[in-house]
């Protein structure tokens, strides 16, 4: 292996590895030359026969905190209508694992246990996109099903990588999907198309104990069986 593909593995291993879920951001705007860099190399993600089923709407400055009310006032008052049937249920490692995160989250900002109020407090949070500037909205084309939510899947990953690159924070939240017709009606977005998440993104705010701890990852005797 050349010094160049030790360079670029290390380069990858590094972003993989610095990238979290940030819950709590400063207020200051990513610069427009900066976004479109992310979105142009989040865009390079493959997707089957090329079709790249996502587009993405990209807020800032009035049109986020227009988003942000909307959504907040969705959570407080509406009913949940995804375009996407939500998990049935987590089992097994799957729950464990979720059950996990959470408590590190909660015992971070200070719940307890029994707190549901609190629980609710953080939930929120979700629907102010924790403070971030920017929310790049991400659907998909309905005709393509599940497939194009999977090859949306991949851009997601870019796009979190490509912001990493380039020092801005993320947060993929799933959470504004429970709202789709909300989300639709806000973008004024077509009948073809599925909401599938969004992508809050910012500068972290590095002092917020949200962004203190950090999740672990399944070992891979966890995840891969091996067929020699």
């Amino acid at each position: 292996m050349s010094n160049s593909d030790d360079t670029a593995q290390e380069t990858l291993r590094g972003l993989l590895h610095a990238r979290h879920s940030c819950r709590a951001f400063r207020p200051d705007p990513v610069p427009r030359a900066v976004v479109e860099q992310i979105l142009e190399d989040a865009c390079r993600a493959p997707s089957w026969c090329n079709a790249q089923p996502w587009q993405v709407v990209v807020t800032s400055g009035d049109e986020t905190e227009a988003f942000r009310q909307a959504m907040l006032n969705a959570f407080d008052t509406g009913h949940p209508n995804p375009d996407f049937p939500f998990p049935t249920g987590y089992s097994g490692p799957y729950k464990e694992r979720r059950f996990t995160c959470g408590m590190q989250l909660y015992e971070a900002v200070g719940i307890e246990r029994g707190d549901k109020d609190g629980r609710v407090r953080q939930m929120r949070e979700n629907y102010r996109f924790f403070g971030a500037p920017h929310v790049a909205m991400i659907s998909t084309a309905r005709e393509l099903g599940p497939y194009g939510a999977l090859d949306c899947g991949g851009f997601i990953t870019a796009f979190c990588l490509a912001a990493q690159a380039q020092g801005i924070a993320t947060v993929p939240q799933a959470a504004i999907a429970f709202y789709s017709d909300v989300v639709r009606e806000h973008f004024d977005l077509g009948d073809d198309r599925m909401v599938l998440c969004a992508i809050s993104f910012g500068y972290a705010d590095d002092t917020h104990p949200a962004n203190q701890f950090r999740t672990s990852r399944a070992t891979l005797s966890q995840v891969v069986d091996w067929r020699d």
